[in-house]
């Protein structure tokens, strides 16, 4: 499903996304070696055994970046300016490798662009849950969404 426009959306919609993905060990230590992140909690097993977890965490910021991209599809896919900005990013309970991740997004605030004319901001609450129904991370999403060619 291509994104919806800015005039399509209105506060309190919720989007239960049908993607889903299930998190891999090359996942975690790919992105982690990628962005420079040598924390040893995510790259090294022997470290991890020592911690309370007993095992390597999933970088956290590979899991607010998995939880978003599953959510554009159904929202800001082709229809989207740019992010805003994030706010309110939390990770309540951690992500390992095998965790099978989804996500839930509910529109929190719709307004026009004062300065933009027929674009508009859009908030978002992103929510990612694990197989168990956890949830695993939270964030506040603002986007600038182009409204309808032509509306």
């Amino acid at each position: 499903m291509a994104g919806l426009w800015f005039d399509e959306f209105h506060e309190g919609q919720v989007f239960e996304h049908a993607m889903s993905r299930t998190v891999t060990e090359m996942d975690n230590v790919l992105f982690s070696t990628l962005t420079l992140n040598p924390q040893p909690l995510h790259i090294d097993f022997e470290f991890a055994k020592s911690t309370e977890f007993g095992k390597p965490l999933v970088n956290s910021i590979f899991t607010l970046g998995l939880m978003i991209g599953m959510t554009v599809g159904e929202t800001t896919l082709g229809t989207t300016v740019g992010n805003l900005g994030m706010t309110s990013v939390s990770f309540p309970k951690p992500v390992f490798h095998g965790d099978t991740i989804r996500a839930r997004t509910t529109v929190k605030g719709v307004r026009p662009s004062k300065s933009r004319p027929g674009q508009g901001i859009v908030t978002f609450l992103h929510e990612a849950t694990n197989q168990r129904g956890e949830v695993v991370a939270v964030c506040e999403r603002a986007a600038l969404m182009l409204g309808r060619p032509g509306g």
